[in-house]
């Protein structure tokens, strides 16, 4: 027997607001059905979609990427573990990829990072008279490239 919530005990459990689920229902993110007095019912699987839009938000995913991902779990059934894991695993290497980001930010905001700014001594080491712009805009060594010094023996 599945269990039915109304938008408010959505809310109370999610910590998220009554028109924040109606902009996600609107979205595509989550469905509700309407009860015989037109109000929305939500299955309680909802609780676990809200969740993994509101982590997949704060780790700085779009709500498309999130909606793509939600899109691949059956909604004529409550999805098993099988199917979070096939939504899991399609997130991997996206995840991974920011999680190096991160620890990039964190560990080498102290160092030179490539953006061109030669505001540290360091940077004019790594790059010297901003060479690295040859590889792109933004902050080239936060972002995956390495020093290369035969760039910088031109």
């Amino acid at each position: 027997m599945e269990r039915w919530l109304t938008i408010g005990e959505v809310s109370e459990r999610t910590g998220v607001s009554a028109s924040a689920l109606r902009f996600y229902e609107r979205k595509g993110l989550i469905g509700a059905e309407r009860s015989t007095g037109a109000q929305r019912r939500y299955r309680s699987d909802v609780l676990r979609r809200v969740a993994v839009i509101r982590v997949g938000q704060r780790v700085g995913m779009s709500l498309q990427e999130i909606a793509a991902g939600l899109s691949s779990l059956p909604s004529e059934r409550v999805p098993t573990k099988a199917d979070w894991e096939r939504l899991s695993r399609s997130w991997r290497a996206r995840l991974e990829a920011r999680i190096r980001l991160l620890e990039g930010l964190r560990d080498d905001l102290s160092s030179c990072i490539g953006c061109g700014c030669l505001s540290l001594r360091r940077c004019a080491l790594y790059n010297p008279q901003d060479r690295e712009r040859a590889l792109g805009p933004g902050p080239r060594y936060l972002l995956g490239d390495e020093p290369d010094p035969a760039r910088h023996a031109a």
